[in-house]
């Protein structure tokens, strides 16, 4: 279990004014290396024009439901709020396409990076340990939809928010504003041995040396984002008090409340909660998701698949024990998501 944990941690608007059946685009790209900047794999899901094309399966494969989309569909019209995804460690921007689908439905332009390093498909040590990039990376995606109107759609530039898993949920509080401290982060897990979160932060060392230790605890901040939300996220613990009191957006926290010892909620989601100002922090805990539940939809079979593949992995497609299925339980994270944009938005 700690095994595949850690494989895994650190995955006036139009809004709710597109029905279910409504055909939503899908574009991939891939933004250049540019100025010594790594190139970055985004795609993005947006609400699109009626059209005669046929929707298509993406992030579908043996293993992993995937969802309908129209590849480079023609936006629709007016401003819509803009999400991007932030993947968890050795995740990728398939993860949470049940969710970009989702929004994008409700009239949200939704986009997902690939974090070069930390990723499934690309295990690079060196760019892991960039961690301070992870939000960087955000910030790019931000740039690339707002400055291409005609491709995905206007944004309503006072609305984006970031929404992250595990490591991303860590990436969307450092954007939000939160300042991490890696002599705390140190010093804690000399205590919280059992923490997946330690084990993550060690294998990618990203503080190995004083420059790399000091672009970690630096202000990290997007300005432009006004809300955030944390998929039973990781590495909290290495934030700063006074960081988080004092956090200038709204803030959504999604525990998993199955019990366990590499990931508890209580040490990591719950604990970040009471840091957090109470006007404007919301703390939920769904007691029957483990931390995969914020993964796509597995398929029949797909256990066997995984276990032969990395033994212990076919951990990913389980849920609580009797709990609901995790269809169920990830209508639910849509439905609080949702409800806390739209919150969010009339402040």
């Amino acid at each position: 279990m700690k095994k595949a944990l850690r494989a895994l941690l650190l995955l006036c608007l139009t809004t709710h004014a597109f029905a279910d059946d409504t055909p939503i685009g899908f574009q991939l790209s891939t933004l250049p290396d540019t100025d010594n900047i790594r190139p970055l794999e985004m795609v993005v899901w947006y609400p699109s024009r009626a059209t005669t094309s046929a929707p298509k399966l993406i992030a579908d494969n043996p293993a992993f439901v995937g969802v309908l989309s129209v590849e480079n569909a023609a936006p629709a019209e007016g401003e819509h709020p803009l999400v991007v995804l932030s993947h968890g460690y050795r995740g990728n921007w398939t993860n949470q396409a049940w969710l970009a689908s989702a929004l994008a439905h409700q009239g949200y332009i939704v986009a997902a990076v690939n974090h070069p390093g930390s990723t499934t498909h690309d295990r690079s040590p060196q760019a892991a340990a960039q961690l301070w990039q992870r939000p960087a990376d955000i910030g790019r995606a931000i740039d690339a939809v707002t400055a291409q109107p005609a491709k995905f759609g206007a944004v309503a530039t006072r609305r984006i928010a970031v929404i992250g898993h595990s490591l991303g949920g860590w990436t969307a509080m450092e954007i939000a504003g939160a300042r991490f401290d890696t002599d705390l982060f140190a010093r804690d897990c000399s205590v919280h041995l059992k923490l997946a979160s330690c084990g993550v932060y060690q294998t990618m060392n990203p503080a190995s040396n004083p420059v790399s230790k000091a672009r970690l605890a630096a202000d990290l901040r997007d300005k432009r984002v006004t809300a955030v939300v944390a998929l039973d996220l990781g590495l909290s613990r290495g934030f700063t008090d006074a960081s988080l009191a004092a956090l200038p957006v709204p803030v959504l926290l999604i525990a998993a409340g199955v019990p366990s010892e590499d990931l508890p909620a209580e040490l990591e989601s719950a604990d970040l909660a009471k840091r957090l100002p109470k006007t404007s922090s919301q703390y939920v805990e769904i007691g029957d998701a483990s931390h995969f539940s914020f993964l796509s939809q597995c398929k029949p079979g797909a256990i066997a698949m995984l276990e032969e593949d990395v033994p212990g992995d076919g951990i990913i497609c389980t849920d609580g024990q009797g709990g609901r299925p995790r269809e169920v339980i990830q209508q639910q994270a849509i439905s609080q998501i949702s409800e806390f944009l739209d919150h969010a938005a009339g402040h």
